[in-house]
Parts: structure tokens; sequence; C-alpha cells
């Protein structure tokens, strides 16, 4: 009889690792969705997602070409958490969708014995009752803070904002089935997520 593939929950703070980590799994023939992806799908010109918030922030959140400008609209919404429950309600039970779309076509093919949902808002999303088992890829939070405010090229008090309003990282790893420490090199990296497959080829083979 076919198994069922299991749905792993791949999650972190930010700057954390999550595509890295993701495409070493790729590498092992493991296929992946990232919510980050299907998050800018939604906000795509054309989306009513992105006419909603329009229609609240004005052109302001707009580039020319009519694409979501995502620096102006990330000033506004860190600045105050209102809003940023707001764009939440507008975008999160789209993404929900898609990613359920997704995740039953995993399911639907018995090519691979487990599939990864890779989300930073896994928990705080309810995106966790998506999943069968829960990886958190675990870092400093000194290290995410100079990681963000490199690759976004913000200040450290945005990066540090950014950071604190997410979920605490002792919380998020109290909530972990699995942990991968990403403050190593491509070895250690590579290294834990042979052993993590082992793991979850192996519970892979108790599925109904």
């Amino acid at each position: 009889m076919s198994k069922t593939p299991l749905i792993v929950g791949v999650t972190g703070g930010i700057a954390s690792g999550k595509s890295t980590v993701a495409r070493a799994f790729a590498a092992l023939g493991i296929p992946w969705v990232d919510a980050d992806d299907v998050a800018r799908e939604v906000v795509e010109p054309g989306e009513p997602a992105l006419a909603a918030i329009a229609e609240r922030y004005g052109k302001h959140v707009l580039q020319p070409d009519g694409e979501l400008d995502r620096r102006a609209l990330r000033e506004i919404v860190f600045a105050d958490p209102s809003e940023r429950r707001w764009l939440e309600s507008v975008t999160h039970p789209r993404i929900r969708q898609r990613l359920l779309e997704r995740l039953d076509a995993f399911r639907g093919n018995h090519a691979h014995p487990y599939a990864l949902l890779v989300s930073p808002l896994l928990f705080e999303s309810g995106q966790h009752q998506l999943v069968d088992r829960v990886l958190v890829i675990d870092v400093p939070e000194s290290l995410q803070i100079r990681r963000t405010a490199s690759r976004d090229d913000v200040d450290e008090t945005q990066a540090r904002a950014i950071v604190a309003a997410q979920m605490p990282r002792d919380r998020r790893l109290a909530r972990a089935d699995d942990i991968l420490d990403n403050d190593t090199d491509k070895a250690g990296l590579t290294g834990q997520v042979a052993e993590l497959d082992r793991l979850y080829r192996a519970l892979a083979t108790g599925r109904p």
C-alpha cells in the first residue's frame, strides 16, 4: 500500500537560514514549498490582497510598475503592531489556502517519503496545524540581527525591531520536534540535514 508522505514544517527566526536548509534537503531529493514565496504570490499585481493594501496605504506602497514596494510597507507595519495585524488578516488566509493546495499535491504524490513546508510564521499563522512534525532552525539573535541588516539593507534598529516582532526564540524552541543549529559552517549544516533526513525517512515508513 502506498504511504502518505510525511509533511515536515521548517521554521525559524528571520535570517536563520531556512531556505539554505531547504535546499540542502532538496539535494537529497526532498520537495518543498516556501510560505515566503507564496506570500509574494498573493501580493502580485492583479491579486485582491495587493488591491486591499493599496486602498489602505495609497500609492506610497506601490512601485511605478505597480509592484508592491516591500520596504515601504515593512516600515509601516513594523512601526505599528495594529497595522501588522491588519496586513496579516488580509494575507494569511490567502497564503494558507495556497499552501493547502501545494501540500495536497505533495500528499497525492507518493514518489517522496516526506516533503517540507518552510515558513517563518509557522506557529504564529497556525500553519503548524498543516504539518506532521516541526523542525526549528536556530541561530543566536545577534547573528539574526547582523544577517538581517546586511541582507535586507536596513539599519540595526530596524533589524532588531523585525526580530523582536517574531516569536521569542525560547518559545519557538520549546515547540520544536527537532532543532537544527545553523550557527555552523556548510559541512556542519550538511551533516545535520543528512541525520534528519534519515530520521524523517524512518518515520515516514511507519505512516499509513
